[in-house]
């Protein structure tokens, strides 16, 4: 059976959940490290690396919240196998800031950077999918630290590690570079209709050599 199309997280006639996952009631917190203080008045998000005009962006916490407000209704899916379904994902579209912070023409990835030096990296296309959202809210609620506030992104057709929480930026590249996770074993691509979990699933063409 195939797996959705990019920017989906299910379609008609296939199974709810991707292959080896559980139903997971609920929400379980997961993350590498502890949970960092949310400080608004040194808080910045960042667009810089291969930008169009060559210029790094930058919000405040202020100017970040008063950009447009959307909301995706998306599934999670984490590679420690359990996924929760139908969740309302409330923030701003990584849509909105690409057409704000372009790429210049030859990027073909980004890397997501969050606090810490945690990074994902991603292809441009799952940027800029119209269902990848940098979400400051879930089910209408604002996210709790615990769960990434005040930014978490979520990439729906992605394992939930390439949606990094406590967002600080994106850097656009021209090569693929790998992020954290994908640098200690899992797999460069991450989706979950394919399974992608390890590295040593990769084949040719899914990212640079370990």
């Amino acid at each position: 059976m195939g797996h959705p199309a990019q920017g989906e997280s299910r379609q008609a006639g296939q199974p709810e959940l991707p292959p080896g996952q559980r139903l997971q009631r609920g929400w379980p917190v997961t993350h590498y490290g502890p949970v960092p203080k949310f400080r608004p008045e040194r808080w910045e998000f960042g667009v810089f690396g291969a930008t169009e005009s060559g210029e790094k962006y930058r919000w405040t916490h202020e100017e970040f919240t008063a950009l447009p407000y959307a909301t995706v209704e998306a599934d999670l899916h984490c590679v420690t196998k359990f996924s929760m379904l139908g969740a309302e994902w409330g923030g701003v579209l990584a849509r909105t800031l690409y057409d704000l912070a372009p790429p210049a023409p030859e990027v073909s990835h980004v890397m997501v950077w969050a606090e810490y030096g945690y990074s994902a990296n991603l292809r441009l296309a799952d940027l800029a999918s119209a269902r990848t959202v940098f979400a400051t809210h879930k089910d209408g609620e604002l996210l709790t630290a615990e769960h990434g506030f005040p930014l978490r992104l979520i990439v729906p057709h992605r394992y939930a590690w390439k949606g990094p929480k406590w967002v600080r930026g994106i850097e656009y590249m021209t090569a693929d570079r790998r992020g954290f996770w994908e640098e200690r074993g899992y797999h460069n691509l991450g989706d979950p209709w394919r399974e992608q979990r390890y590295s040593y699933q990769e084949e040719p063409g899914d990212g640079p050599e370990l």
